[in-house]
């Protein structure tokens, strides 16, 4: 990871249009962010081996593919010890349910986001896989019932 102070103007442009369409080619992100194509292209490749920028992917509408529920999940450890801990990190890298796990402060150790078909499939995930762990000791559920905004654009901008 880097500072973000290292990022200069044009870096900043350059990760805006990619944020709103990565498909596009050199070209189009150069004229886009106001460069010619070279220049563009090494800074692209220099934002990837900083890890600046992780992957490129393609951002699919869950429920075109089936996938119409989503809730929030509220996960409080037995025990939160540093073990434990690493443990339900690795645990949740294996469900593909899960597509956002976040360690949070205050009454509950992790807050997750599940995404599947349907809530009969989600009580399936809570009870099989969240509940029958004896690392979990609550879970805490908010379902969705309407998405308002969903972006995975951060709100660069410029120093």
């Amino acid at each position: 990871m880097t500072d973000k102070y290292l990022l200069d103007p044009s870096d900043i442009r350059v990760l805006r249009v990619l944020q709103r369409d990565a498909s596009l080619s050199i070209a189009e992100v150069a004229k886009e962010a106001g460069m010619s194509q070279t220049p563009c292209w090494r800074r692209i490749k220099r934002l990837k081996e900083q890890g600046i920028i992780r992957q490129i992917t393609a951002i699919i509408d869950r429920e075109s593919v089936g996938l119409g529920f989503v809730a929030y999940s509220f996960v409080k450890l037995a025990v939160p010890s540093r073990e434990n801990m690493e443990t339900f990190d690795k645990l949740v890298h294996h469900w593909p349910e899960v597509v956002t796990c976040e360690r949070i402060t205050g009454a509950v150790d992790y807050l997750i986001k599940v995404v599947t078909d349907d809530i009969k499939t989600y009580d399936n995930f809570l009870r099989l896989k969240l509940l029958d762990n004896t690392l979990v000791s609550d879970v805490q559920s908010r379902i969705v019932v309407n998405t308002v905004k969903d972006t995975v654009a951060l709100p660069l901008r410029e120093s």
